[in-house]
């Protein structure tokens, strides 16, 4: 029993050996806008496009860091059973206003198609729960996007 919880233990270490390319934060970013996108079930290329183009507004990598980074977090995000440990990295590496932004890039990529699934809407005050941002600062955010987009709810 105690060489396989060492097994364990060792090939964790053998795959970060070389560190993590991305920050937690990075990775849960990618990986929620890509619940989101997905959460109506596809991903369609406007949902793609607005996923990728916000994070590389967000964050400073090469277009090839960036594609990597999506790949993994579309590894990565398997269903609502990964939402938590995803919120909760951001929470933890995160100001209040970075998770606001967040809950505004998340609407963004909700509302890329144009069209809010209840699905979607269901996820984003979720994660907004999970984040604590007040359902005031949320309400905002999807206003402030709605706006943006020219669109009316």
């Amino acid at each position: 029993m105690l060489n396989r919880i060492r097994s364990f233990f060792d090939r964790a270490a053998d795959k970060n050996a070389d560190g993590p390319l991305y920050e937690d934060r990075h990775m849960a970013t990618a990986a929620l806008l890509l619940e989101a996108a997905m959460m109506d079930g596809a991903l369609d290329e406007t949902e793609d496009a607005s996923v990728r183009d916000l994070l590389d507004q967000h964050f400073d990598f090469s277009a090839e860091e960036l594609d990597s980074l999506i790949e993994e977090a579309k590894e990565r995000s398997h269903g609502s059973q990964q939402i938590l440990g995803f919120t909760r990295a951001v929470k933890e590496s995160c100001s209040y206003e970075e998770r606001v932004a967040l809950i505004e890039m998340l609407w963004e990529v909700t509302y890329a198609d144009g069209v809010l699934h209840h699905y979607e809407a269901n996820l984003l005050r979720r994660i907004g729960g999970l984040l604590y941002v007040s359902d005031k600062d949320n309400g905002s955010a999807r206003k402030r996007v709605l706006d943006r987009l020219g669109i009316e709810a």
